[in-house]
């Protein structure tokens, strides 16, 4: 065991009587040492529930012939983080849990671990963590929340809160709704509603063999949640003793098929962040064009908010990502799973229960997957697009540039109602150097729902956007603002922009002799915040195309 080489032996004795100081016995100091990464919060409502899983994953651990460590992780609620200073920081902390993770495991020789997450980047980051470590690991995402009720209807985080206060400026909700729907729409712990950025992830984590069945699914605070923190627990003890370490299962065949389940769910464009981070911290590439070559070949199968109306409970009652495998079939790969079994074993025991949430593929509600990538003179290094959630009249737009410096710029011409049906809405220098930390426009593309422009113009950004966010929102640009040339720091209010999404193409329709006349003497804006965390970061990221990963050293 990778313990033994901190505890055993006439030397290990100073290092024993530390681990006997907390409380552990003789034969407890010969078990493998398996570490509970918990990002528990009282800050965040998809991790105040961990406390409880806790337990139940040290209980498997025990059960199973281990000793469980619990350890700390933080985490950064996207939602309480959103529309301001703080949304810079949630991309950023997925690179400071995954340092945190191979500091805590390399620092005390751990054996294995258990990594109890939930919400956007705290499950990539650990993952991330753990395969640039290659020890065994199991992740346990804490689950979905229960959808709120008011008025007889289902309630999810975005549509019924950010959305709203579009509505309610549009004239179209009452004072005393929207007030109600502020104590309905999250009745309790977990992850938001929808297929956002944190069940995508979830669902994915679950698609790549590392969680057990049903774990992406199963929703917060419930019995069967705590069942699987138990097993967990157990899986990881007979991980450790079978020598299986996380690369051999987050393998090229893993990352593919956690790309298919997210086509054909419709998923979070953030895990064209968040996919080839973790590709590259297992020593895999991942290409953009993988991404899309993917999406043209997957079915889409299910329409979940945001762009559907289906919850996450919905999905899980329907058969949970099983029952998306076994739809799927011989399109997935198989291959190991932390469950012992394999990914096509798993696919052949799944079962859809409800065939009006997971579709057939004959009955598929897009022949393509849920997300595109996009090139072309305006993104020539590629751009994201949830085109699962975009209106059929929408994928091919052109109209006028209007262009905002920063995320804050758009809020208040929002406000104004200074953005029109047919506009271009450009929102740059919100990339991962030029924000920093590349923040998510969910204000603005809620706010233009809510106003009931969100089939009327397109939203292009160097930053990204939330998984609730619907429409044609083209987000990732690349190179971002903040890179001298780039083309979209280059655009000028009036400027034609043309989106054609069969086409994959994002285009500035300004001829190449007026764009190098604009770039003489231009130089980007600078980043307002010059120390501390954030100026760090802005220093050693890379481009979006990359995962918005640190740079490798030189």
């Amino acid at each position: 065991m990778k313990s033994d080489a901190m505890k055993s032996g006439d030397e290990g004795m100073p290092r024993r009587a530390l681990i006997h100081a907390t409380g552990l016995t003789h034969d407890e100091i010969r078990k493998p040492f398996v570490g509970i990464a918990s990002s528990f919060s009282d800050l965040v409502p998809g991790h105040t529930g961990m406390r409880d899983l806790e337990r139940f994953v040290e209980r498997g651990i025990h059960s199973a012939g281990g000793v469980g460590f619990v350890f700390g992780v933080p985490g950064v609620c996207d939602g309480v983080a959103m529309g301001h200073v703080g949304m810079q920081y949630s991309l950023p902390s997925r690179e400071i849990i995954a340092d945190i993770i191979e500091c805590v495991a390399q620092a005390h020789a751990l054996d294995g671990l258990v990594l109890l997450t939930n919400c956007d980047k705290i499950t990539p980051g650990m993952i991330m963590g753990a395969a640039r470590l290659d020890i065994p690991a199991v992740v346990v995402t804490a689950g979905p929340m229960l959808s709120g009720r008011y008025g007889g209807r289902k309630l999810d985080l975005v549509r019924d809160t950010f959305e709203a206060l579009g509505r309610l400026r549009a004239g179209t909700m009452d004072r005393h709704e929207f007030e109600c729907l502020e104590v309905e729409a999250c009745p309790g712990a977990g992850s938001c509603q929808g297929l956002f950025t944190a069940n995508t992830m979830a669902c994915l984590t679950e698609a790549m063999g590392l969680s057990l069945p049903y774990c992406g699914t199963a929703l917060a605070v419930s019995a069967e949640k705590r069942r699987i923190a138990h097993d967990s627990g157990e899986a990881i003890v007979r991980l450790i003793r079978e020598g299986i370490t996380i690369r051999q299962i987050l393998n090229s065949k893993a990352i593919d098929n956690a790309l298919r389940i997210d086509m054909a769910l419709g998923g979070s464009t953030n895990t064209a962040l968040h996919i080839p981070a973790i590709a590259i911290e297992a020593g895999l590439e991942l290409p953009l064009e993988r991404i899309d070559a993917i999406s043209r070949e997957t079915p889409h199968i299910t329409h979940l908010r945001p762009g559907g109306d289906h919850m996450m409970e919905d999905l899980h009652w329907a058969g949970g990502i099983p029952a998306v495998q076994n739809v799927l079939g011989d399109r997935l790969a198989d291959n190991p799973t932390v469950s012992g079994m394999s990914v096509l074993e798993i696919a052949a025991r799944g079962r859809v229960t409800d065939a009006n949430v997971i579709h057939s593929v004959a009955n598929a509600y897009h022949a393509e997957g849920g997300i595109a990538v996009l090139r072309g003179s305006l993104c020539p290094d590629g751009a994201i697009v949830k085109q699962s959630a975009v209106p059929e009249a929408q994928r091919v737009f052109e109209g006028p540039a209007v262009v905002f410096d920063g995320e804050q710029a758009s809020l208040e011409a929002l406000a104004e109602k200074r953005i029109q049906a047919g506009d271009v809405v450009i929102v740059r220098y919100e990339g991962p150097k030029g924000g920093p930390g590349m923040r998510e426009m969910l204000r603005a593309t809620a706010e233009l729902a809510g106003l009931g422009l969100m089939d009327k113009v397109a939203l292009i950004t160097d930053g990204r956007f939330s998984g609730g966010t619907r429409g044609l929102s083209i987000g990732h640009v690349s190179p971002e603002a903040a890179e001298r040339g780039a083309p979209i720091g280059l655009v000028r209010d009036g400027d034609r922009i043309r989106i054609d999404l069969d086409k994959r193409r994002a285009d500035l329709l300004v001829d190449g002799a007026e764009l190098a006349k604009r770039l003489e003497g231009w130089q980007p804006r600078t980043p307002a915040i010059n120390h501390g965390l954030l100026a760090r970061y802005a220093r050693s990221v890379r481009s979006a195309s990359f995962g918005a990963t640190y740079a490798p050293p030189e």
